[in-house]
């Protein structure tokens, strides 16, 4: 008994001399004046245990240190503060008092920053509403939702005016003006009309409403509380070299739980972010090589862009100072990973996480060396398990549903329904399997496997294959209903340009390199793969399309 005391205690202050040192080189822990620490402490008890709570923690660390440099100019953090105060007054003094949610529809700029570290103040849930909404679906979500108030871009008027027109008692307030004066109030007058005052400290905390990228159906509102506070910190600066007060390029969408993700470990680390309203490649690149920028956060469909440039374009970047490049929220191609560190050196971190189950495992570049198409290995706190469908633990190797155990706290859906848990591990909805050295490979979600013939496909398989012939760029395979084998293949491909290829080359190709029943029945050559905006393919688009047209052979676009 004193010796498992002892190992106890023994593990403890490993654990704190682990988590001291990581925090040091992250620069966390800086020489700085006593009365800095003070304040900054201040701010904490203010502020409370928010997502955004870095930002006014960075108002006090570094105030005149610039927290978002966007189109519109530079903000530092005691700006960026002041300017999120008075917003959330504005809030708080709303016709109807304050309001209990807030949705936010506004692409990366300074507006999407304050909007949120504003509703975080007055307590209320934030409801993060995708870019690429069209009418529709926007209607749907905010009739389940029912936020109090949206805070919007100018350009997305048209939308919200149609989603909210039968739901007269929703606020709007217009976070860009680009455009003719709406008639709404906007984020800047409210600025104006606020300046200088604090709101009241709110009766109650917040929570973060993610929606689930939606490619087959009305996404869903997945309410986070907040996620696993220092010690989730700790895993990420453990494994990712953030160090505080430095620049980062956030270029993935910040509606996006990724996206978001960066722009919190920036106000936490009082790290510049470097936003643009829509992504470009090459700008992208500009902004790095300009801004001196250690980091780069991504979805892996942007590496993508980024490798498509000519040869010429590209090779005007150095991308020097980069130490890290993040990407998630859906699957990177490995050929891109090489060649992109090839270029411009190791620095890609791949990252699988899952919007209800949160941070999950981690590659480094080492391990996207050794295998590019990796997902990692589980984060510090995190535990994985691979189990089948009697929820028995699969041996190495074998494919079965991913299940995880980690700190951040998933509700529930909006709706009410909750997710899978085992023995306390959530399931991510993703089948993969992990290897001898502990790494996870994903290949599929849980509901795209296939059985054809009796034969199980996993579509990333054929996808691969068709990735390694010389004239395919990207492709996408999905099952599709057959009334003689039950399911069979479909894939969709874009070929690199100046190059041809028939589908009947590519099934040739597939048939050389993989068993007879792997091969897809039907191969349609497209222009373009349909992606949300964060770049998960749209495979209810490409359902409709095989459907629709029974896909067949040598039909392209």
């Amino acid at each position: 008994m004193m010796n498992d005391s002892k190992n106890a205690v023994l593990q403890r202050l490993k654990a704190l001399t682990s988590t001291v040192v990581t925090v040091r080189r992250a620069r966390l822990i800086a020489g700085l004046r006593p009365d800095k620490y003070v304040r900054m402490a201040a701010a904490i008890r203010r502020e409370g245990a928010t997502n955004t709570v870095g930002i006014a923690m960075s108002a006090q660390r570094c105030g005149d240190r610039a927290a978002v440099i966007d189109e519109f100019g530079a903000l530092t953090f005691r700006q960026l503060d002041e300017r999120a105060n008075a917003i959330a007054v504005a809030l708080q003094r709303l016709p109807r008092g304050t309001p209990q949610m807030v949705g936010i529809m506004c692409r990366n700029h300074r507006g999407f920053v304050e909007a949120i570290a504003a509703a975080d103040r007055i307590g209320a849930d934030v409801l993060l509403l995708n870019t690429a909404f069209a009418g529709p679906a926007l209607a749907d979500v905010v009739g389940r939702e029912r936020p109090d108030v949206i805070i919007y871009d100018h350009e997305f008027t048209d939308s919200v005016q149609r989603a909210v027109a039968d739901l007269p008692a929703i606020e709007h307030i217009v976070a860009t003006t680009d455009g003719p004066s709406t008639g709404s109030p906007t984020l800047q007058n409210t600025i104006d009309e606020n300046f200088g005052k604090r709101p009241y400290r709110a009766s109650r905390k917040g929570k973060l409403i993610l929606l689930t990228s939606g490619t087959t159906g009305v996404p869903k509102g997945a309410r986070r509380s907040a996620g696993g506070g220092s010690a989730e910190l700790v895993a990420v600066l453990s494994r990712v070299p953030w160090r505080a007060e430095e620049t980062t390029v956030v270029a993935a969408p910040m509606f996006h739980a990724w996206g978001y993700g960066q722009m919190v470990l920036c106000a936490l680390l009082s790290c510049t972010m470097v936003l643009r309203r829509k992504f470009d490649p090459e700008t992208t690149l500009a902004l790095v090589d300009r801004h001196r920028a250690t980091g780069l956060g991504v979805v892996p469909v942007m590496l993508d862009r980024i490798m498509e440039l000519p040869d010429q374009v590209r090779n005007r970047y150095s991308g020097r100072s980069l130490r890290f490049v993040t990407a998630s929220g859906s699957r990177m191609r490995p050929d891109v990973v090489s060649r992109f560190m090839d270029q411009f050196g190791d620095v890609i971190y791949n990252n699988y996480n899952a919007t209800e189950v949160g941070m999950v495992a981690i590659a480094t570049p080492q391990d996207l060396r050794a295998a590019p198409d990796t997902a990692g290995s589980a984060f510090d706190g995190v535990s994985i398990k691979i189990l089948d469908d009697t929820r028995s633990e699969v041996p190495r190797g074998e494919v079965g549903q991913i299940f995880a155990r980690s700190t951040t706290h998933f509700d529930s859906y909006t709706s009410g329904a909750g997710k899978e848990v085992h023995d306390g591990y959530m399931a991510s909805g993703d089948l993969g399997y992990l290897d001898d050295a502990g790494r996870l490979f994903v290949v599929g979600r849980d509901d795209e496997m296939i059985v054809s013939g009796g034969e199980n496909v996993y579509p990333i398989e054929v996808e691969k294959t068709l990735a390694t012939h010389d004239c395919v760029a990207e492709s996408s395979v999905i099952g599709v209903t057959d009334d003689k084998f039950g399911q069979r293949l479909a894939a969709f491909v874009v070929l690199n340009p100046g190059t041809s290829a028939t589908p009947d080359d590519l099934k040739r190709y597939v048939q050389h390199n993989l068993a007879n029943y792997k091969v897809p029945r039907d191969i349609t050559i497209l222009d373009e793969l349909p992606r949300t905006s964060t770049g998960k393919i749209l495979r209810r688009e490409l359902l409709q399309r095989a459907g629709g047209s029974t896909a067949h052979s040598g039909s392209s676009s």
